[in-house]
């Protein structure tokens, strides 16, 4: 790269909007970000969530951004070849929400949008190399989701059968349980149905125990726990019992308490509620059955007053023979296990609350060793725990509690009562859609040949363009029969094509491998490439951790199985940002009037002030509420950077800082900055460049400015300055005659004998008590020590006079001169 040359004069005071402008227009111009392959570096893919384009960037995007764009260049300036792409997830009902509320069409919605934030994003000095952007409603990028699908179809991995869905009869849509706010749509606020539906789904149960491990990725210990309770792998047994409906088979991971299970409990969605209920209970349980298909199941598990219903029909126990009601609940899912439960009351806390509203019978099962019988009558708390079987049957006597399960299997299983049984909460994904804007499911319906996927020289199937929406909301897709209309592949008869849409989960869950060549038409992505992969460090919020992040894990393994790549994890690391909480302590929205707009911020303070104060206000990881006067001190530190550069003006006090002293605040600041860059410790990285400026403004008023240590701290201060705050970091480096950009410059060698200290401060007890503290050389002596401290007035007025019983030193750590009183 050449030299950029600067015609315009040098302004006395810092002034972002003269400087920010016009180095984000070259850079662009110098294509400074494009990134290249290069074999002789080695590579770092840093990549950050990409957004939604709803319109406008929030403060939360930048914060989610500033960050990760610091350490990406850090990380070009330490010598690695960085690709740091952007796009768009820009499928997804809000596009649709706005098109019927502003009857504008979602394309147009859409386009416009990333428009605007794409430069809203250039505005906030990233380092991001925009060649590489794509939106994910791209027919170009959406093909490819298309083939995939197609893919998968083959391989048996995408199939179509009847499940339950959250149903919106307003919008004839199905919703996700993410899009039903207090059991109602979240678009029209009809309240939501149950409904048994014909669907989509992706296998990715097949992968359920690859999912859990993580051995090859580094995720934060939340993350990895959320999955693993998602996915839900439960061992344990199945038994049956004996109904008026036929047998029914439940699953169980403490099969130990069978001889306490009192009654039985089914999801209301359960196949054989119609069958058991009796003809009195037919009306109770039908109301019961149509209130809980409004519940989501998240509701339905929350804590809470559990409710029923009774059957008015009785199951029989497998070993007692014993005749034992049967409930319909739910807190029992349909789509865990075998979708009913054996209720154990003494053991499970949800099943005692249950029993106790309802007066069903309790029976003790495992008994801690050594403590009293349980009291049925009055116990208010289940035992989970281990201990001993109580109850009379083949299993009394036997060590109860998890770490005992196999044994126990095994002798209900030479009974044949139970045989064991591995259960996962994971369902197969639900992916398709009733709704416009999304990625059109490539099959087609033959009467003769059934469904068929669309052949990949007839891919994109593209979304017709100018469709119209109806009050309803139902999906233009349905109605328009130009669209739907086409042929079968297999005999080229009339044929139909398949009106719903793809999750845009699906858009997300393998985009990081379009940045590696976002314009190839003949792949997904260039085999030539895949060495880019994975992505080193992605960076987003928690919130993504089970469904984005679990949907991605299982797409690489897919593709993995497909030859596609030879990677089984799309991430080398994970890393998630806090948030950024209003000025009240509580999270932004319009409603409360508690918006930061970065925009306004920008235009008031500049971009380095706001990107650095976005680094400092707390430590990345967790967040914190905005503090309006905050951003004043950020500010003026830039102003101070400024002077202390360029204002030859500036006076003050003649400070005594020696060239040494200069060297060791260099050196050791930029020593403990680049491990926070290693550790994304950014709010320390500020505060310890924030500290450098105290001591570079105090040494430009001593005698060490006239030294070769003066130079060199400017020289490595502005290379510092320039992963956080670009701006102002590239204007002082030119000013200051760098032949190219500070953000090509290589990142500074730590010396580490400027970086430690010939000297140490440590702390003198006189008789175990802290009385004063001296400065003496590391390499000190026991006796130079000794006299050191002995000189220090505030110690000398502990000793003077009496007889001193003891010396001790421990080097480098203290001196403990003990007296008689």
């Amino acid at each position: 790269m050449t030299k950029i040359e600067i015609q315009e004069p040098r302004a006395e005071r810092y002034n972002p909007h003269a400087i920010e402008p016009k180095w984000q227009e070259r850079w662009e111009q110098e294509g400074l970000y494009t990134f290249h392959e290069d074999p002789s570096k080695t590579k770092f893919y840093a990549l950050t969530m990409f957004p939604y384009p709803s319109g406008n960037l929030h403060i939360g995007h930048w914060y989610a951004n500033v960050a990760p764009d610091a350490r990406a260049r850090w990380l070009r300036m330490r010598g690695y070849n960085v690709l740091f792409p952007m796009g768009f997830d820009a499928f997804g009902l809000p596009a649709e929400n706005a098109a019927i509320r502003n009857n504008l069409d979602p394309a147009v919605w859409t386009y416009s949008n990333i428009e605007y934030m794409t430069g809203q994003f250039k505005r906030m000095g990233t380092m991001i190399d925009w060649s590489r952007k794509f939106a994910t409603c791209d027919p170009e990028y959406y093909r490819w989701n298309q083939w995939f699908f197609t893919e998968f179809f083959r391989r048996g991995l995408v199939y179509k059968k009847d499940g339950l869905v959250n149903w919106c009869p307003k919008d004839q849509t199905v919703l996700a349980n993410e899009q039903v706010v207090d059991g109602a749509c979240e678009r029209c606020g009809t309240p939501v149905q149950r409904r048994n539906l014909s669907q989509w789904y992706m296998k990715i149960t097949d992968y359920a125990d690859e999912l859990l491990d993580f051995s090859g990725t580094d995720m934060p210990e939340r993350v990895r726990l959320m999955q693993t309770n998602w996915i839900g792998k439960s061992v344990g047994a199945e038994i049956t019992f004996d109904t008026p409906a036929g047998p029914e088979t439940v699953f169980t991971t403490r099969p130990d308490t069978l001889m306490g299970a009192t009654f039985l409990v089914l999801a209301p969605e359960h196949p054989k509620v119609a069958a058991l209920t009796t003809r009195e209970q037919a009306e109770e349980v039908r109301a019961y059955v149509e209130a809980a298909g409004r519940k989501t199941d998240v509701e339905r598990q929350q804590e809470g007053e559990k409710t029923g219903v009774f059957t008015g029909s009785y199951a029989t126990h497998p070993v007692s023979g014993h005749q034992i009601p049967i409930w319909v609940a739910d807190y029992v899912l349909v789509t865990y296990g075998t979708g009913s439960i054996m209720a154990v009351p003494s053991g499970d806390q949800r099943d005692l609350d249950f029993a106790r509203k309802f007066g069903l019978e309790i029976i003790e099962t495992v008994r801690p060793e050594g403590a009293e019988p349980m009291d049925v009558a009055t116990v208010s708390e289940a035992y989970s725990g281990d201990g001993i079987i109580v109850n009379e049957g083949p299993l009394h006597g036997m060590k109860g509690g998890k770490a005992h399960i196999t044994a126990v299997i095994d002798r209900l299983a030479e009974l044949n009562v139970a045989q064991p049984k591995t259960t996962y909460r994971l369902r197969d994904w639900l992916f398709a859609r009733q709704r416009y804007w999304g990625t059109p499911i490539p099959i087609v319906y033959c009467p003769e040949h059934g469904a068929q996927p669309v052949p990949d020289d007839q891919l994109p199937v593209r979304l017709p363009e100018n469709v119209e929406f109806t009050p309803t909301g139902q999906s233009p897709l349905k109605l328009d029969r130009e669209w739907i209309a086409t042929t079968c592949p297999v005999c080229g008869g009339p044929a139909e094509r398949d009106t719903d849409t793809m999750d845009t989960f699906v858009d997300s869950s393998w985009y990081m491998y379009r940045f590696l060549s976002p314009h190839d038409d003949g792949h997904p992505f260039d085999p030539a490439k895949a060495d880019l992969m994975p992505v080193d460090l992605y960076t987003g919020g928690i919130e993504h951790a089970i469904l984005h992040l679990l949907y991605s894990r299982f797409w690489t393994k897919v593709m993995r199985d497909m030859g596609l790549t030879t990677l089984s994890e799309p991430f080398r690391a994970l890393r998630n940002q806090g948030i950024i909480l209003g000025p009240d302590g509580e999270k932004m929205s319009k409603s409360r009037g508690n918006v930061v707009d970065p925009d306004d911020l920008v235009r008031e303070y500049g971009v380095d002030t706001v990107r650095a104060y976005l680094m400092f206000i707390a430590p990345w990881e967790l967040g914190g509420p905005w503090d309006p006067s905050g951003i004043n001190g950020p500010s003026k530190w830039l102003s101070r950077i400024w002077a202390l550069y360029f204002d030859e003006k500036a006076v003050g006090p003649e400070e005594k800082v020696t060239e040494a002293e200069l060297r060791y605040a260099v050196h050791s600041t930029l020593k403990k900055v680049s491990g926070d860059f290693d550790r994304l410790s950014f709010n320390t990285i500020i505060a310890s460049l924030m500290e450098l400026t105290n001591t570079l403004v105090k040494a430009k008023r001593s005698p060490s400015h006239a030294t070769p240590a003066w130079e060199e701290a400017l020289d490595i201060f502005n290379r510092m300055l320039a992963p956080v705050v670009p701006h102002i970091a590239e204007e002082i480096w030119m000013e200051r005659g760098g032949a190219q950009s500070v953000h090509v410059q290589p990142w500074p060698e730590v010396d580490e004998a400027a970086a430690t200290r010939d000297t140490i401060t440590i702390g003198v007890q006189v008789s175990g008590k802290v009385r004063g503290q001296v400065e003496i050389s590391r390499a000190a002596t026991q006796e130079e020590a000794l006299a050191a401290a002995r000189a220090n007035p505030d110690v000398a007025r502990f000793v003077e006079g009496k007889t001193t019983v003891k010396e001790i030193y421990v080097p480098g750590r203290i001196i403990n001169i003990v007296v008689k009183p």
